[in-house]
């Protein structure tokens, strides 16, 4: 299976993406001086196509980020019907996590430090296509800098009818970084309400935050259990969204930055690894349905021609 390393010739930080399961960044080793931490989880074997995608690394999750319930949806007149021959669907029924995270991405630009790929789903998932409402272009570049990575991303709509759309990233952050123990990590984003779920779904209620799932105030990892979703997020001074993850053993901290369209949040804990999932999405799971019921949910629509972009960060504080 193709993979594709950069590095930052500089600070000697590095990663890997593996190109044929959805431009996957599985792994990245932050390097400062000659302290270095790996900050991504992935399994043994992914980089041989050994491994779920959505389960490792940094999966991209478009054009529709998380769930739609049952598959299903409707769009200018006409309904859809997902099939599950051809697109993930969770253990309740539901389509999950979008076209392309376990498809085959095109390169089209790499230098050292560096790689570009697009994704467009008449060309690059041509099974799927008649299965949403306009065909959607992705562009995503990586590239490593001191202790950062970053993304950037592209939406383009190449039709010549209204694509509506949503992109989230679904990073697995290792812990502890650098520590002995998990447990005493504490973990941040600045959430403002949650989304109310029923069976991993929203209702359309925004509600007050859990005691529980409270990450504005920095709960420590052992007290969380979270397959949560929360709506709106307070930005920095300037303008772009920080969630991070803190080790108090080592004194590291990872900060995921992102631009302020990300305005939703899906925090995840997975039962198979010591690791914590911080999800920015630009619109809420199921958001096409939330739409059609009345609620505002985040979901964009890009015209015949026009393009969106934006960008997530991740810094490791060495």
């Amino acid at each position: 299976m193709p993979v594709i390393d950069i590095s930052d010739p500089q600070s000697g930080s590095r990663a890997a993406i593996s190109v044929e399961s959805g431009f996957n960044c599985f792994r990245f080793v932050s390097r400062k001086g000659s302290e270095e931490l790996d900050v991504i989880y992935a399994e043994d074997g992914f980089e041989e196509g050994k491994c779920a995608p959505s389960h490792n690394g940094i999966p991209i999750l478009f054009p529709f980020p998380n769930r739609i319930r049952s598959g299903k949806y409707s769009w200018d007149g006409q309904d859809y019907d997902l099939p599950e021959s051809l697109v993930s669907y969770d253990g309740s029924g539901n389509a999950i996590h979008g076209f392309c995270l376990d498809r085959a991405w095109r390169v089209t630009n790499q230098t050292e430090s560096s790689v570009t790929a697009v994704f467009q789903i008449s060309q690059d998932a041509s099974d799927r296509a008649s299965f949403w409402p306009a065909d959607a272009k992705l562009s995503v570049q990586y590239v490593i800098s001191g202790t950062t990575l970053r993304s950037e991303f592209t939406v383009h709509n190449p039709d010549d009818r209204p694509l509506p759309w949503g992109l989230g990233t679904h990073a697995y952050f290792r812990l502890p970084l650098g520590g002995t123990d998990a447990a005493q990590c504490t973990v941040f984003a600045p959430v403002i309400q949650s989304r109310q779920l029923c069976e991993c779904l929203p209702t359309g209620a925004v509600v007050e935050i859990p005691t529980d799932t409270a990450l504005q105030e920095s709960p420590r990892f052992s007290s969380l259990r979270l397959d949560d979703a929360f709506a709106g997020l307070r930005p920095s001074p300037d303008g772009s969204i920080e969630t991070w993850v803190t080790d108090p053993d080592s004194g590291r901290r990872v900060v995921q930055r992102f631009s302020a369209d990300f305005q939703e949040l899906v925090a995840f804990t997975p039962p198979w690894t010591a690791a914590i999932c911080l999800e920015p999405y630009t619109c809420a799971t199921d958001a096409i349905n939330l739409r059609n019921q009345g609620f505002d949910a985040g979901l964009r629509v890009l015209e015949s021609g026009d393009t969106w972009t934006g960008f997530i960060e991740i810094e490791a504080q060495l």
